[in-house]
């Protein structure tokens, strides 16, 4: 009897062993998928992050090439767009770009995931965003600051003669549709994206010149600065009053596409966002290197703001590439982009007054950028990414080309036509621009009643002592522009 007892005792044992490595793997296992949605939250989380802090390099950048009397405007504007967008892409922006939808819907516009709720790690019908394991707030949020980044784009071309209640108008419409449906046909599973298979990684198109081709469409109707051009149609320089600032812009850009594309990956087991990073960096140097000779060769002088808008269209470029290509092409994407900028800011001051050159870095890069994907995608980035095909330098093939150039019409015609439709309705009722004596006086004081920089316009406590008669006798003397009196500008 003990002997049997003895028996079933160690069969128990061996099979309580026997299941020990079973369950330690189930817990294991367990362990390593909760680590890996932990890693994806965090770096998606994180990489949002970079990308909102780009909105300081847009006010940095903006504020160094405007006029002093017109710095204050722009932080206004700034701050007030990244909240107005931010409640109306929770709202609506959010569902129309990523929700589910069957059948022809899907391929336009999605129709779920209006004004979510969330609770720990929830999740929602996203299927253009299933293959991330981040929660569905995360997915959001990150979504969110691209958004964002697209609206900062539009008032680019717009500055130093905007009302301030166009940013308002236009932000909501926007934020809630122009950019979620653009966003959609690329990012979120539309046609663009699953029935011709273009390929835009992080952007150049759907955030790039989306809010490039929007600010075109307003810049049309809006009109130049006043005294930008002289009575025989030649532009007058308008410097800005801040490079150091202008390029501290730039340097935060920079670092926030580190966030931008690396983070589009919404992925962090996979490591293929480390293999971003290099791409975005190395076209970035590129570009800039690539403006510097440019506009030296042009003008025999380094420009300091070209060289800054050459890294900014060379990353606006790689923007669309950077997860399909290799580091050699990275380099070519930005280099090109590089010379791009300096000839496009350079041709387009003929006609159309872009303070910051948006039109060039935003608009001319992303389509080059976007392009460029058909040129150079390996293939077996396009397979890994589940988008497309390779380029023609490895295919021999015309037929990705085909795809990105057909991304790249149907949404600047569509955006072109939205915004200006908008931007005609808003000029209609409202207005879009101040009157000439509020623009020369300046913004910061016609709009918001206190200059960005009052000690340099007006007696302060504590400051320097103007005479009052000189304040008074300055006020007199009539605005002047390159040494001329200024002329009206448009309504």
């Amino acid at each position: 009897m003990q002997r049997r007892t003895r028996i079933r005792l160690a069969l128990a044992g061996a099979a309580a062993l026997s299941a020990l490595p079973v369950t330690a793997q189930a817990a294991d296992t367990t362990a390593t998928s909760a680590a890996g949605v932990a890693a994806d939250t965090v770096w998606v989380v994180v990489a949002a992050c970079f990308v909102l802090f780009m909105q300081a390099g847009f006010a940095m950048l903006e504020v160094g090439f405007v006029r002093m009397k017109n710095v204050g405007t722009v932080m206004a504007k700034i701050v007030v767009n990244l909240s107005i967008s931010s409640i109306v892409y929770w709202i609506c922006g959010f569902a129309f770009a990523f929700g589910a939808a069957t059948g022809f819907t899907n391929s336009l516009i999605g129709v779920t995931g209006f004004a979510p709720s969330f609770h720990p790690g929830s999740v929602m019908d996203l299927p253009a965003l299933s293959a991330s394991t981040a929660p569905a707030a995360a997915k959001l949020f990150f979504e969110f600051v691209f958004c964002a980044v697209s609206l900062a784009i539009v008032w680019g071309t717009m500055l130093e003669r905007t009302k301030f209640i166009v940013y308002i108008l236009f932000a909501i419409p926007f934020a809630g549709f122009i950019y979620p449906l653009i966003s959609h046909w690329l990012f979120g599973g539309g046609w663009l994206m699953t029935t011709l298979g273009a390929q835009d990684f992080a952007g150049s198109t759907v955030v790039h010149l989306t809010g490039a081709t929007a600010g075109f469409a307003g810049l049309l109707l809006l009109g130049p600065r006043v005294g930008k051009y002289s009575r025989d149609k030649k532009p007058n320089a308008i410097p800005g009053h801040s490079m150091p600032l202008a390029q501290l812009g730039v340097i935060i850009l920079w670092f926030g596409w580190f966030g931008f594309n690396p983070g589009s990956t919404l992925n962090a087991t996979n490591l293929h966002f480390a293999d971003v990073v290099i791409t975005t960096n190395l076209a970035a140097a590129a570009g800039a290197i690539a403006a510097m000779v440019t506009i030296y060769r042009v003008q025999k002088a380094l420009d300091v703001g070209m060289i800054g808008n050459g890294a900014i269209a060379a990353l606006v470029a790689i923007t669309a590439p950077s997860g399909y290509v290799q580091p050699w092409a990275a380099i070519i994407i930005g280099g090109v982009a590089g010379v791009i900028v300096v000839f496009g800011v350079l041709a387009i001051d003929k006609w159309l007054d872009d303070p910051i050159g948006a039109l060039s870095a935003h608009g001319l890069a992303g389509i080059w950028g976007t392009l460029s994907c058909g040129l150079f995608t390996d293939p077996e980035l396009a397979t890994f990414n589940g988008v497309g095909q390779g380029g023609l330098v490895y295919t021999g093939s015309f037929k990705q080309l085909g795809a990105q150039a057909a991304a790249v019409g149907a949404s600047f015609l569509t955006v072109f036509g939205l915004s200006y439709g908008l931007f005609w309705v808003i000029k209609k009722t409202v207005g879009l621009r101040v009157n000439d004596r509020e623009e020369i006086e300046g913004l910061d004081i016609s709009e918001h009643g206190m200059w960005g920089y009052p000690e340099q316009f007006m007696p302060v406590p504590g400051g320097a002592y103007i005479h009052p008669d000189a304040v008074a006798e300055s006020s007199r003397h009539p605005v002047a522009v390159g040494g001329a009196a200024v002329e009206g500008g448009g309504t």
